[in-house]
């Protein structure tokens, strides 16, 4: 599912349950801690997404540990991402040759909890909400703001090594093609892109030019929300 949103150059892999065993390294077990068993097979699968797009990369064998605020580490030469929710976990890895950073997140495909929206948005940002729910009423939009944001953010962090906060970029979603205003919740896969501007500096991009935000695609299928960024390196970044 994930892949439909990614160039060529990447790898993902994927997976809907816990069911496959896993084996971590201990560099990754660490991460857990007194973590519960919930927790435990949700990182492992991740987990084992990750070690799978790896070897199809050419690292086979490779750990992935996690940084101070949880992110996973790479090996040199790579850049990735891992999200996991209720029912679906991925990886997703690419060469630094070929992609400057990447940034994934899924969701279940149902509106945010009572009272998140007003906490996650700038203003602007309620307006096309707005408009979206009445001209496309089988998208989640609110959901779908929340992905894309948890998405900038995994796409920001490796190149910033600081935090954004969900008020510091400001979100537009559009629907595409097969996203007919027709369908019903729960129907035919629907899908979009994004595009984030940064409300705050960004670092500078491996050309020298300043990062002021992302584009991004997004897909409903199988009541999920996935949400994907991916920045091309070299010239046409």
């Amino acid at each position: 599912m994930i892949e439909a949103l990614l160039p060529t150059t990447a790898v993902a892999r994927e997976a809907f349950d816990d069911s496959v065993p896993v084996t971590l390294f201990p560099e990754e077990t660490a991460v857990l801690g007194n973590a519960v068993d919930k927790r435990r097979r949700e990182f492992g699968t991740a987990r084992r997404c990750a070690h799978e797009a790896l070897a199809e990369l050419g690292f086979p064998g490779v750990p992935v540990p996690s940084g101070a605020r949880r992110e996973p580490r790479w090996p040199a030469g790579v850049v990735g991402s891992i999200t996991h929710c209720a029912g679906y976990r991925a990886a997703v890895v690419a060469r630094s040759v070929d992609l400057t950073t990447v940034g994934i997140d899924a969701e279940p495909h149902e509106p945010l909890p009572s009272g998140v929206l007003n906490s996650i948005t700038v203003p602007d940002e309620l307006t096309w909400l707005t408009a979206r729910r009445d001209t496309h009423p089988q998208v989640h939009w609110d959901r779908l703001l929340f992905c894309a944001k948890e998405a900038v953010y995994k796409a920001w962090y490796p190149l910033a090594e600081r935090w954004l906060g969900f008020e510091q970029a400001y979100i537009e979603a559009t629907p595409g093609s097969g996203s007919a205003a027709t369908s019903g919740p729960g129907g035919a896969a629907t899908d979009g892109d994004f595009t984030a501007r940064l409300l705050v500096p960004g670092p500078a991009l491996p050309d020298g030019t300043p990062l002021t935000g992302f584009t991004g695609r997004w897909l409903t299928r199988n009541g999920l929300i996935v949400a994907a960024i991916s920045v091309p390196a070299g010239p046409d970044v």
